[in-house]
């Protein structure tokens, strides 16, 4: 009988270890798989933020420039061909501070604005030089403004850049990346280890930073074709200042040349005409040396036959 029970107590014993230790091996388990998938979570929830900034950036390049005009231009069809121009004007003044306030009042009209101003000032003239930032369909009307009469046009050039081909492009790169960093996402949520989480995640940053950078390519390029911009510059000759002649052209120079050729031989026909006595001299002593040898010469008689 008593070995009996000591069977059973043993019996008991021993069901109640393996208990024990499948309930440990659960928990242990257990406690494996959450933190994995707490791990996975926070992982997720940083993809998603990031998939939420790249949104914006991609919204952001459709927005106009926080440092633009607060008029907005009109809507123009010849934006979608995304053509940037630039503009270099040079003008003479005969009144510098009465056109320098009036073109600082009237860019707003236009719905321009300066990015840089540089004035100097000198004995010859005073100068300054401005650029100006308008919008696209507004150019043209700023161009015509700056002259008028008293004004001299020294210099007027117009340069454009089509950009068209380097949006399109650069936008369909941006899609490409932001797809493959789409594929990373659903890897990151099969990784099995921290391993591959770390791995898989710095791709993700290397193709989120390339799609910022051509982003902001493309804003840039946006903001360069909606307002055109103008390298003004006007200065004004102080009193007896003489403004820098331009070099001449070739029908310039040749009549300079007949000019030059007529007051040479002026010059000539004045120096001989200070010489006269010394070419009446010399005019006299040769009809003397002359006459004097002829003197010489023996006379010829004629002889009978």
């Amino acid at each position: 009988m008593k070995r009996i029970l000591c069977v059973a107590f043993l019996a008991m014993v021993l069901g109640a270890c393996n208990q024990h230790n499948k309930t440990h091996q659960a928990i242990v388990a257990d406690l494996t798989a959450t933190d994995i998938k707490t791990g996975l979570d926070k992982v997720e929830e940083k993809q998603e933020e990031q998939k939420e900034n790249l949104d914006s950036i991609v919204k952001a390049q459709q927005q106009p420039s926080v440092n633009t005009p607060s008029k907005e231009p009109k809507a123009n069809p010849d934006w979608d061909k995304k053509i940037i121009k630039i503009a270099t004007v040079s003008l003479e003044l005969k009144d510098f501070n009465a056109y320098n306030k009036n073109i600082h009042q009237n860019l707003k009209a236009y719905g321009a604005y300066i990015s840089k101003e540089e004035q100097t000032q000198t004995n010859d003239a005073t100068q300054n030089s401005i650029t100006i930032k308008v919008p696209v369909d507004r150019f043209e009307d700023l161009m015509n403004s700056f002259s008028s009469d008293g004004i001299k046009l020294l210099e007027k050039k117009i340069t454009t850049e089509d950009v068209t081909g380097e949006v399109i492009d650069t936008k369909g790169r941006i899609e490409t990346k932001k797809q493959v960093r789409q594929q990373y996402m659903e890897l990151l949520k099969q990784a099995k280890n921290m391993k591959d989480i770390l791995e898989v995640q710095n791709e993700i940053n290397s193709i989120t930073e390339e799609v910022e950078a051509a982003g902001g390519r493309v804003q840039y390029l946006v903001h360069q074709a909606a307002y055109s911009t103008i390298h003004l510059k006007y200065l004004q000759y102080t009193s007896g200042a003489k403004p820098v002649e331009e070099e001449p052209g070739f029908l310039s120079k040749l009549k300079e040349a007949f000019k030059s050729g007529g007051s040479t031989i002026a010059n000539l026909a004045i120096f001989l005409t200070n010489l006269w006595p010394l070419i009446l001299l010399a005019a006299i002593s040769w009809m003397v040396i002359k006459r004097w040898n002829k003197s010489k010469q023996p006379i010829k008689q004629d002889t009978a036959v």
